[in-house]
């Protein structure tokens, strides 16, 4: 009696139609594998930390040239340095015009009258100077995007900057020299060293 039935003979499928079938469905498998793989490859970050600091303002220009300035210290071993890369790259994009972006590796000792300068103990560390190359802020860790762009837009504004001295998640760096302790350190308050 079920063989005359036409509803049993539409639910039964030939061997054939479920090899196509399955066939099928292997491939779309795989077209989706393969877009979700080039997807991924899209969202890594599109710059380097190196490839960074040689596109970066240098410092001596920074300092003279009347624009206000945002200074990073980093180092290719940071963690979070380069979990920011994407988004540091992006916000220089847009205001690369009115800010200069500095990157200086903490690894060169080059850079070791501001590594004491700006006390850096923690990476990255970012320094944000007016258009008179004075230090207004400084933040350490890792940041939010929004939080550096209010930063970056008030800096380039002129006004207080919204999220200064904040800090974030970041790496260790120790400075290699200790600077000599002196009755003009901003520290001593006017005071005598004291021994």
């Amino acid at each position: 009696m079920t063989a005359n039935n036409p509803e049993s003979k539409a639910t039964e499928q030939s061997p054939a139609a479920i090899r196509v079938r399955n066939f099928l469905v292997a491939v779309a498998a795989i077209a989706l594998t393969v877009a979700i793989f080039l997807g991924l490859q899209t969202q890594n970050p599109s710059a380097t930390l190196t490839e960074m600091a040689e596109a970066s303002t240098p410092y001596a220009v920074a300092k003279t040239n009347g624009k206000p300035t945002l200074l990073e210290f980093y180092a290719n071993w940071c963690t979070t340095c380069q979990a920011m890369v994407s988004n540091m790259a992006a916000l220089k994009e847009q205001y690369a015009e009115p800010l200069n972006f500095v990157m200086l590796n903490v690894d060169n000792s080059k850079w070791l009258p501001e590594l004491v300068e700006y006390r850096v103990d923690g990476i990255p560390h970012f320094v944000f100077l007016n258009d008179k190359a004075e230090a207004i802020a400084q933040t350490i860790g890792d940041q939010p995007r929004s939080v550096m762009e209010e930063n970056i837009k008030a800096l380039i504004a002129g006004r207080p900057l919204p999220y200064a001295q904040t800090t974030g998640s970041f790496s260790s760096f120790s400075t290699p020299v200790t600077p000599a302790k002196s009755a003009t350190d901003p520290r001593s308050h006017g005071g005598l060293p004291q021994g």
